[in-house]
């Protein structure tokens, strides 16, 4: 299954009702993507840009974005940004293809 890594930033609203309610937001989490069939790797919180992250594997592309739409749907993140992660050998595969694709620079 892919490996998909999304980043993420509470609103200001957010932050104050789990300061008054202190809530381990993972298990959510889990279950969210464990309802799609898939699995939660890791959910961290960070300093910087984003206020946290989610390492997650999904069926498919669909099924994650399932996912995304109903967590940025809820209103409670002020962004949500996923990236699909390629392994070393779908990455390999990538850049022999690449080498076929007969790109032609602008200009050029």
């Amino acid at each position: 299954m892919p490996l998909y890594l999304s980043r993420f930033s509470y609103t200001p609203e957010t932050w104050a009702r789990l300061i008054g309610n202190p809530e381990d937001r993972s298990k959510a989490a889990r279950s969210y993507i464990e309802s799609v069939g898939g699995k939660l790797h890791g959910f961290w919180y960070a300093f910087g840009t984003h206020d946290g992250h989610c390492l997650w594997e999904a069926p498919d592309n669909a099924s994650m974005a399932a996912v995304a739409l109903a967590i940025t749907g809820g209103g409670a993140l002020d962004s949500f940004e996923t990236t699909v992660l390629l392994s070393v050998e779908e990455t390999l595969d990538a850049l022999q293809k690449a080498g076929h694709v007969g790109y032609r620079a602008p200009g050029a």
